[in-house]
């Protein structure tokens, strides 16, 4: 617990207050509640001012600064429906948002992921808030009431904005990618994923597989290890992630990353090759690409993605432009590279058997 979580949680003590100080009748009433929710909603913006500066953003921040922000606004227009100063459609609708995303944000958390909020979130909040405050004092100032609603207009189109905002940043998490699992196609029967039926043609097979991975960092291995009896046909992985990696570990040559850089059909194809090599596989695939904007400064277009496939009959390349987020275009390099190798190892089983 920070001074930054503090400040969160002191919403959350404000609001019994606040109820209190709008239901209540005594001279002065609305102003100190106007005042009070005005003092409550300037810690959200100093928790902000406090955290990050110091790097104490914390997973519990993270998740319970939106969620007192949701209850600290909700709780108060609650308060103002039932004093028949604001309509409960607006209600409604600010309602649904906040559930929607709590709802998206348990779901995120089921998968290990914490959901912050975004920038249009806190815009969406600056609005509410604003229109709340003109909202209380609306009734003993009769001259705001057309202010109040013109606020109240804005608050609710951002609200409804970064709904939709969120729900685009995270629809990975709508529909979580697993490859390990049969889904069922849109007829309605099994669809194999690339990992299973990899793992069916390989099994038993007597030919071996290795990953090296820079961008999708260890992904195309757990996808593959995640079927039963990968350890017949996995050997192993290397994640190569900075250039002295590739270059010590899987002999990519110096020259290539100074030239073409480390994401570039070049350099993906020395992976392959090189992790092939060392681990004495009959297959290898390579990955390395731009997942999102912070990538080092890269001045390369974010989703750029080069995969390579090493077998015994040479090398073979794919270039990709996915345009995700930083998770969605790790989890499409993913798939990409999974149906590369499972075409590379059904060319391969054909040779064999001849």
């Amino acid at each position: 617990m920070n001074i930054s979580d503090a400040l969160t949680l002191s919403r959350l003590v404000g609001i019994p207050i606040l109820m209190a100080l709008l239901l209540l009748r005594f001279p002065g009433h609305d102003q100190a509640a106007a005042a009070l929710f005005i003092l409550f909603s300037l810690t959200d913006t100093l928790d902000v001012q406090l955290a990050r500066p110091r790097s104490t953003v914390s997973d519990f921040g993270k998740f319970m600064d939106p969620l007192a922000d949701k209850l600290f606004v909700l709780s108060v227009l609650i308060v103002l429906v039932q004093e028949s100063l604001v309509p409960a459609w607006v209600v409604v609708v600010i309602f649904s948002r906040e559930l929607m995303i709590t709802i998206l944000r348990s779901v995120g958390a089921g998968q290990g992921r914490v959901i912050a909020a975004a920038p249009l979130g806190k815009t969406k909040t600056v609005t509410q808030m604003s229109a709340v405050t003109l909202l209380i004092l609306q009734r003993p100032y009769p001259v705001l009431v057309p202010f109040a609603e013109l606020v109240v207009g804005v608050a609710v189109v951002f609200t409804v904005v970064s709904g939709l905002d969120y729900l685009w940043r995270f629809r990975y998490l709508i529909g979580p990618f697993d490859s390990s699992r049969v889904r069922v196609a849109s007829g309605g029967a099994p669809e194999v994923t690339p990992a299973r039926q990899l793992g069916d043609l390989l099994r038993g097979s007597g030919l071996t597989v290795a990953v090296a991975e820079s961008s999708t960092g260890g992904m195309i291995g757990s996808l593959i290890t995640d079927q039963p009896g990968s350890s017949d046909y996995f050997a192993g992985g290397v994640i190569a992630y900075s250039n002295a990696v590739k270059r010590d570990l899987l002999g990519v040559p110096e020259s290539a990353l100074n030239t073409v850089g480390a994401v570039s059909r070049e350099v993906a194809e020395a992976m392959a090759e090189g992790v092939r090599r060392r681990l004495g596989t009959s297959l290898a695939v390579s990955v390395t690409g731009i997942a999102g904007p912070d990538a080092d400064g890269s001045s390369k277009p974010v989703g750029l993605t080069f995969i390579a496939v090493a077998s015994e009959a040479g090398t073979s390349s794919r270039e990709f432009h996915f345009t995700g987020d930083r998770v969605s275009n790790r989890r499409q390099a993913a798939t990409e590279a999974l149906a590369m190798l499972l075409t590379a190892a059904r060319l391969t089983t054909q040779t064999h058997v001849r």
